[in-house]
């Protein structure tokens, strides 16, 4: 008998070892509570609905066997450095295949020296600061446009409209990926022959804006640009309405695509303009999901909530990984990590094709919230819409 239980248990033992050879696990520490849980949902949900969309076609196949896709995922509570320890142990602990990313620039600055260090690939959609990719790090990959370029095509519209605004306010939070906005932003105000009336640097998740809105009242800008995060951006728009504060136009980094942010400020949400390197879109085919319209509706259908950029830009990873895999043939984190420097393919979330510091090029469309509505005003090819500009005086609305 004793023999017997010996040999079912390593017949299952052996079972087991099978069953984790067929799986291929993608391992990611994410905001699932804490002040950033908000957006952190989206990569939880997109890492998810991309996994569970791409087993339903058949999964991976490598060197002739087939591998399902499966994800491990741990809430960094909206913590920095506990983020940088859930990602060691996911590799050294966990012995997950490959790395998908947290949300915000912080915590991918922080988290890719993880995936350095132990070189296994990390391919992210939360982070756009150019200085995760300025470091030369060889397993780094992200699919947000890069950070410095947030504003151009915003500024290149700024241009076009009559009467143009000539003066501009830049406000930035002083975290890694505001820090790059203003940085390119800077420039791009002086490239376009813009004054730079005020250019201003509050702590992240700052809640009292009134000094700062009392001084824009003093400089009267035509524009006032802010790169913040959501939560700033609500803040900053109420406490604009309650000190009167009106200008030409004012545009922010985050937050205006999202219903919640609509939500959050009901009819005050009008006029706001933003920007996104994603819509829904037929135009966007996809091997797994058809097309961008069609990932989006089935996500909002599963999840109760629309997708915005965050959540396309986190689906589109896992597709990068089983692309790259696929490639080559292969899970080896080395020869993974070059097919993934080799990737250019089309996706719900337009082209995935990675530039040679690891980050994307995609251009970002400028948007307006129009009676409570996300409305496309301007990309690359010129305006789509027409835009609700001058912006009424608060009393006018």
């Amino acid at each position: 008998m004793k023999r017997l239980m010996i040999g079912i248990a390593a017949a299952l033992a052996l079972s087991g070892t099978a069953m984790a050879q067929d799986t291929i696990t993608l391992g990611a520490s994410v905001q699932e509570t804490g002040p950033l849980a908000n957006t952190g949902r989206y990569y939880r949900d997109g890492y998810n609905f991309a996994i569970d969309k791409i087993n339903e076609k058949g999964g991976v196949t490598v060197n002739g066997k087939h591998y399902k896709l499966a994800l491990k995922i741990l809430d960094n509570q909206s913590d920095t450095n506990l983020s940088v320890r859930q990602y060691v142990q996911l590799l050294t602990q966990d012995k997950v295949n490959f790395l998908l990313g947290p949300f915000a620039s912080d915590f991918a600055l922080a988290d890719s020296s993880v995936a350095e260090k132990y070189q296994v690939p990390m391919i992210e959609g939360g982070g756009a600061s150019d200085q995760i990719f300025s470091r030369g790090y060889k397993y780094i990959f992200g699919t947000l446009p890069a950070g410095s370029e947030y504003f151009d095509s915003t500024l290149q519209m700024m241009g076009k409209l009559k009467p143009a605004p000539k003066s501009v306010a830049l406000l930035y939070a002083d975290d890694a990926f505001d820090v790059s906005v203003a940085k390119g932003t800077r420039a791009l105000i002086k490239a376009y022959g813009l004054q730079a009336v005020q250019d201003q640097r509050y702590s992240s998740n700052t809640s009292d804006f009134s000094t700062l809105i009392s001084q824009l009242k003093s400089s009267q800008p035509d524009a006032i640009l802010v790169s913040g995060h959501e939560t700033e951006v609500l803040n900053f728009i109420r406490q604009a309405k309650s000190l009167n504060l009106s200008a030409k136009l004012y545009s922010f980094t985050v937050g205006v695509p999202t219903a919640d942010f609509r939500k959050a400020l009901g009819k005050d949400a009008n006029y706001a303009f933003g920007m996104t390197p994603w819509l829904p879109s037929t135009k966007d085919k996809d091997e797994y999901f058809g097309d961008g319209a069609n990932f989006a509706s089935a996500y909002a259908k599963q999840f109760g909530y629309a997708p915005d950029y965050h959540a396309a830009s986190a689906a589109a990873d896992v597709e990068a990984y089983v692309k790259a895999i696929t490639a080559a043939n292969s899970l080896d984190p080395k020869k993974v990590r070059d097919e993934i420097a080799k990737l250019n393919f089309d996706s719900l979330y337009g082209r995935i094709a990675f530039t040679a510091h690891g980050q994307i090029n995609l251009p970002q469309t400028v948007i307006q919230v129009q009676d409570g509505k996300v409305v496309p005003i301007y990309n690359r090819t010129g305006f789509l819409a027409k835009a609700q500009y001058p912006m009424p005086a608060w009393d006018k609305r």
